[in-house]
């Protein structure tokens, strides 16, 4: 099987919720045109942005159902699907491939810290059962498992595996995976402390698979364009080095409690975040809403900073 590769901003949605704590699902439907209308190629619904780990079974089944509903078919629309086990992992697979999902990404399931070992099988478990696209998220700040290249190119040589999300700070491991061409989107994590965009794109990489695109969507689009031309290239860093006190700002707290503070005090539907989360001080959020007033995100996107102070101190 040969699938297309993803190519661009692969933006990871935040959750937007209600102010009694569900789902808002209207909220989902702006957010998609939003990013639709700012040159995001594809969303990750239900990420670690998305607060998946704090979703019941049934609000992760509901998001699926329900924002397919909502797929026009200019983004690529995939579902986090890790569970804590290969059988819960294997079950929001299927159901994602059912609802007619464009596909799904998949981590360690996290807190049991598993070797690199049982890992690689568990995607290959995984995928031997999918009847979607996969996505791998090396991610161990969060897992505890952290997946080598020789790892990572065993994953790649399953044909359902079309994406992988780097997060260590490894340049190098990028460069060997690189350098290797699997059949894979080869994307990495926008974090500016990571120090990954840059290298991967100048390596070849496909795009990033960010979670800054959620308050700067069309400035990720620049950045996770793929290097062609040398104007590909000066284009990315430029936008990189201007919105580099977003992306340290996006990247201030853990995910996602800056940037969805901040799109709440904007005006983005984007809710409460879910307890034990708290929004983010007002001390903090005001140098975010400083860097959209400097980067001129205002007048852009129609931001509202006149009225983020009483947003944020509700």
């Amino acid at each position: 099987m040969t699938s297309a590769l993803i190519t661009g901003s692969f933006v990871a949605l935040i959750t937007p919720m209600n102010a009694d704590g569900t789902i808002d699902f209207e909220g989902f439907r702006t957010l998609i045109q939003f990013h639709e209308e700012n040159g995001t190629s594809a969303i990750l619904f239900m990420g670690s942005t998305g607060e998946v780990s704090m979703l019941s079974a049934e609000e992760r089944h509901a998001i699926v159902r329900e924002t397919m509903k909502m797929r026009s078919g200019k983004m690529h629309f995939y579902y986090g699907c890790t569970g804590t086990t290969t059988a819960a992992t294997i079950d929001y697979v299927r159901q994602a491939g059912a609802e007619g999902a464009d596909g799904a990404i998949i981590a360690a399931p996290a807190y049991i810290c598993a070797s690199n070992a049982d890992i690689v099988q568990f995607c290959l478990d995984v995928a031997d059962q999918s009847t979607i696209p996969l996505g791998f998220y090396n991610n161990p700040p969060r897992v505890g498992t952290d997946l080598k290249t020789e790892d990572l190119l065993r994953i790649a040589e399953h044909p359902r595996f079309t994406v992988l999300k780097e997060s260590t700070t490894r340049v190098g491991q990028v460069a060997q995976v690189c350098a290797a061409k699997p059949h894979m989107s080869l994307m990495c994590c926008c974090s500016p402390n990571l120090g990954l965009v840059v290298p991967m794109m100048a390596l070849g990489g496909h795009g990033t698979a960010n979670m800054t695109g959620n308050i700067i969507p069309a400035e990720m689009a620049v950045i996770s364009t793929p290097w062609a031309t040398g104007d590909d290239a000066f284009a990315c860093r430029e936008a990189w080095l201007t919105n580099l006190p977003m992306l340290h700002f996006a990247y201030s707290a853990i995910n996602p409690v800056a940037v969805k503070s901040l799109m709440r005090a904007v005006g983005l539907p984007a809710g409460p975040l879910r307890a034990p989360l708290q929004q983010l001080d007002p001390a903090a959020l005001q140098t975010g809403l400083d860097i959209c007033r400097d980067l001129g995100l205002d007048k852009k996107y129609g931001y509202r900073l006149d009225t983020a102070t009483a947003i944020a101190a509700e």
